[in-house]
């Protein structure tokens, strides 16, 4: 394992802890989710289906897709980036990859807006997922293309003072805690 790489595992599990707490606590809601989507009627973005600790953005989703497309996550492979099929409240749903749960059909779809599911934050934008890289693999593609705004969703107690970073890694725009709205600030 690599320095980069322990470093990187520790601070996850450091994050993991300080989530599971605030999940436990019931500190979670989209209220502040919903209001900045509310500022995007009808442009397709894509959420996630809250696993474990995670926070969950379901009714913030639910609101979005009353005004435009919605679609999750799903993993079609080790190494490639995520593909969105179209989600819906009340589809039917079957359990994918690493436990998530996605829509059993329907279209694919292609997210400007990402609602990014996350282990810890910091107010640079960085983003420390699971180790995957999918969403990093997702949005450097998606960015290729075009305009995507990234949206980190979690608990305000998953945020830390600076986050190791590698060059792959693609930062986010905005943070959404259950506290509230975090302007991502690039500067050193």
């Amino acid at each position: 394992m690599t320095d980069l790489a322990a470093i990187k595992a520790a601070a996850r599990a450091d994050a993991f802890a300080r989530r599971k707490a605030a999940h436990l606590m019931g500190q979670g809601t989209a209220a502040h989710l919903s209001e900045v989507l509310a500022g995007y009627r009808g442009v397709p973005v894509a959420g996630y289906m809250a696993m474990r600790t995670e926070i969950d953005p379901t009714i913030a989703m639910e609101e979005a897709a009353t005004h435009g497309v919605v679609g999750v996550p799903v993993i079609l492979g080790k190494g490639q980036p995520l593909q969105f099929r179209r989600w819906e409240p009340g589809c039917e749903m079957v359990e994918g990859t690493f436990g998530a749960w996605v829509p059993a059909a329907g279209d694919w779809m292609t997210p400007q807006i990402l609602i990014v599911p996350l282990v810890a934050f910091d107010r640079r934008g960085g983003r420390l997922g699971y180790g995957g890289g999918f969403y990093d693999r997702t949005l450097q593609g998606l960015r290729a293309a075009g305009p995507v705004l990234a949206i980190g969703f979690a608990y305000a107690a998953q945020e830390a003072d600076a986050l190791p970073l590698e060059p792959t890694d693609q930062p986010l725009d905005l943070i959404v805690t259950e506290a509230g709205v975090i302007e991502v600030s690039r500067g050193g």
